[in-house]
């Protein structure tokens, strides 16, 4: 549990594809948000029950399968709202007449705990990251020393290139990153350590990236992803 005055942020690791299912606590209030609930949806409310929450929101980073097959049996438990990006919705094509869509920059208010929300596109159009406290909620938008695919459905290269560049001129170096999948030789990062060690981040045009992310990294590299060094990059022939 990552704790700090005020909420709590449990998570669960979930799944065949090591996903990672996060419960934002506001201690005050006793509600609770579920980010990208899927695959076991026993689990997470166990977790609600030992905790002695209630979850009243359901964030979403984004709308792939593997993030979202556990939102209806979940709904099926609590009267929740549903949170995702404006974006995301058109996208998806699903849940366009949500009172709870978000813009890039909105806050969502869960009892006295504010989740920032961060429009992040690249792996989808709409994907987003939620920020809370120090913490970063960050779905398949960047990984522990790797980041989300962009050849599949919606994804785009040039977009993931810019994301994540905001991501790190904009964020404290302190950032704690909380990833979407458990892919990496440890489960979290601050975002300094990534902007040293992440190869995803040591790019400075986004014809490199994109050639990296489309072509390369996935014939070199192969989970648990550890840290790259900015020589390493530098010197691949792209």
């Amino acid at each position: 549990m990552n704790e700090q005055q005020g909420f709590s942020i449990d998570t669960l690791e979930l799944g065949p594809m090591e996903n990672f299912v996060y419960l934002i606590q506001d201690h005050n209030s006793g509600r609770a948000a579920v980010v990208d609930p899927a695959w076991d949806v026993d689990r997470i409310i166990e977790l609600a029950r030992q905790r002695d929450v209630q979850i009243t929101d359901i964030l979403l980073t984004h709308s792939h399968h593997d993030h979202i097959n556990g939102i209806e049996e979940l709904l099926g438990h609590y009267d929740a709202q549903m949170h995702l990006t404006h974006a995301e919705a058109r996208f998806w094509d699903r849940y366009l007449d949500l009172p709870t869509l978000h813009h890039g920059g909105d806050v969502i208010t869960l009892g006295d705990t504010e989740i920032k929300v961060l429009h992040t596109p690249g792996h989808t159009p709409g994907s987003a990251c939620y920020h809370v406290g120090d913490q970063l909620i960050a779905g398949d938008t960047l990984f522990v020393f790797g980041c989300g695919r962009c050849d599949l459905n919606g994804g785009d290269p040039e977009q993931m290139y810019h994301t994540l560049q905001h991501l790190r001129n904009d964020l404290p170096a302190s950032t704690i990153l909380l990833p979407g999948h458990n892919y990496a030789v440890k489960p979290t990062s601050t975002l300094e350590e990534q902007v040293q060690g992440n190869p995803f981040m040591h790019f400075h045009d986004n014809r490199r990236f994109a050639e990296y992310r489309m072509h390369v990294h996935d014939r070199i590299r192969h989970d648990p992803y550890g840290p790259v060094s900015q020589q390493e990059v530098d010197e691949l022939e792209l």
